[in-house]
């Protein structure tokens, strides 16, 4: 058995050699063809490469052989074309010796030429001298024949001069102004009377102190209170001077700002009514009072907007103008004054086809910096302004506003009918009140700067200060002259004076001759 195993791992080692001789010839065979095929491989790369190099080398030659060729052509042409240049370059040298010598023969030409002009000019200048001999031998015959000296007539002739353009100048304004009434004059009397009939607003007269009616005269010692503690306590929550003196069953309330005034009156009112008064209920009722005034301030002012049609304002500028309900100007009340101006600018827009809504929106806002105008320095017109702005109003809006006392220049149709509306609301008889004493001296400085002009003899003024008539003497101005001078008074009353509305200048000229029969 043993003899079987050996055998049989002999035979299986005789087969592994003879297998791997088998694969080991096989393998030196295949390197073999393979050196071979790579030999071959070899030789073919060297012919071909040998063919191509042969081509690229025939290439090369053709190729250089045709630069040449194109080189050798390039030349030719550049040869030509330096010919040509050549060609040109003597026809302008040619031209250009041409030009030199016509030159040169204009040169001396000019020379000649001035050498006539110097002999012409010794000339001139030696008849020069012999005219002016001649002209001061004439003036002085002249002056010694007149009697005036040169600059005497001169300044004489000025005087003639400037009195005969003075006199055109003012012909022509007299005929332009005749032409411009004629236009315009009738067109804006028919718009500003139609807006005037159309709305006549009421009239409201505020002060700046308010009375309030009491029951008795006792109730003058509770609301002062012990030692004046009931009175301290109301000045102090309100802002607000009392005044209690002998009036009889009256106290008055002084203060500069309206809205502090009305709180303190209304204040006052019900603590008389409920008849207990003392600090803590005071300071209750007055915080009540003021609760219900922003209440009634704000409806005030949506109320003016709901009248005018003008919607779409911010709630503050509304509350603002509830405001203007409290404040007067000139003792004309500021919202109902707006409330005129914004009417009357809608009847002008409307009679000149212009946007309504705007023009109304611009005359009632156009007071607004007047609401706030003690808390913040500046114009009311510019702050009114600066208030439109800050709230989203529209570009023209706000220039209307700031524009409507010519603090800045209007540049808009609606900044004008504002300030023609604000001025025809002022100017309303009965609009606004002034003193006697500030009415008389107004008409005074009137008179005394129509008087001051030369030629005037004597000034009224009428129609509340509307207008000035003044008298010239019509042996030192003549017609035309009338003209020149209603516009210079105009333009000092202008200049020297502030005034609501306008201020008609009527100058009349006069001469009268008197006979007596005897």
């Amino acid at each position: 058995m043993a003899d079987i195993i050996i055998t049989a791992f002999i035979c299986i080692g005789i087969g592994a050699v003879a297998g791997y001789l088998f694969k080991k010839y096989i393998t030196d065979k295949e390197i073999e063809d393979a050196q071979k095929l790579s030999e071959r491989i070899l030789d073919e790369a060297k012919k071909d490469a040998q063919a191509h190099k042969k081509e690229l080398l025939l290439q090369a030659q053709d190729e250089v052989f045709a630069l040449k060729k194109e080189i050798e052509q390039d030349a030719k042409d550049r040869e030509r074309e330096l010919k040509k240049n050549e060609a040109r370059l003597q026809a302008k040298e040619e031209r250009l010796e041409k030009k030199v010598e016509s030159l040169a023969q204009k040169e001396s030409e000019l020379v000649n030429l001035e050498k006539k002009v110097a002999k012409q000019e010794r000339a001139v200048e030696e008849k020069e001298e012999s005219l002016q001999e001649m002209v001061t031998q004439q003036q002085a015959r002249l002056e010694e024949i007149s009697g005036l000296t040169a600059e005497e007539a001169r300044t004489r002739l000025m005087q003639e001069i400037e009195s005969k353009a003075r006199h055109e100048a003012a012909k022509m304004v007299r005929v332009i102004e005749v032409e411009a009434q004629e236009t315009a004059h009738r067109k804006a009397q028919m718009i500003i009377a139609s807006a005037v009939q159309r709305y006549a607003g009421d009239y409201v007269a505020e002060h700046t102190v308010s009375s309030v009616e009491l029951p008795s005269e006792d109730m003058k010692g509770r609301i002062i209170g012990r030692e004046g503690r009931n009175i301290r306590a109301i000045e102090a929550a309100t802002g607000v001077d009392l005044i209690i003196d002998d009036t009889p069953e009256t106290v008055i309330l002084s203060a500069y700002n309206p809205l502090r005034r009305e709180v303190a009156k209304r204040s006052l009112e019900r603590l008389i009514s409920d008849g207990r008064i003392h600090p803590a209920r005071i300071e209750d009722i007055v915080k009540k009072v003021e609760k219900e005034m922003d209440v009634q301030i704000r409806e005030i002012g949506e109320q003016a907007t709901f009248d005018l049609g003008v919607h779409g304002i911010h709630p503050e500028i509304v509350r603002l103008l509830g405001q203007l309900r409290f404040r007067t100007s000139f003792t004309q009340n500021v919202l109902q004054h707006s409330l005129e101006v914004a009417f009357l600018c809608g009847i002008m827009a409307a009679e000149l086809g212009l946007d309504i809504k705007k023009a109304k929106r611009a005359g009632l806002l156009h007071d607004l910096g007047k609401a706030v105008d003690h808390e913040v320095e500046g114009p009311h017109a510019i702050i009114g302004a600066d208030l439109a702005k800050k709230y989203n109003e529209s570009s023209e809006i706000v220039h209307a506003i700031a524009a409507h006392h010519e603090d800045v220049p209007p540049k808009s149709v609606y900044a004008v009918l504002v300030q023609a509306a604000d001025s025809l609301s002022g100017a309303r008889p009965g609009a606004r009140k002034e003193l006697l004493e500030s009415y008389v001296k107004r008409l005074e400085e009137l008179e005394g700067i129509a008087t001051g002009f030369n030629g005037v003899s004597r000034a009224f003024a009428i129609q509340a200060g509307r207008e000035v008539r003044v008298m010239v003497d019509c042996d030192a101005v003549n017609d035309d002259q009338i003209f020149m001078l209603s516009k210079d008074i105009a333009k000092q009353i202008e200049e020297k004076m502030t005034y609501p509305g306008q201020i008609r200048v009527t100058v009349i000229r006069e001469k009268r001759a008197v006979g007596i029969a005897k």
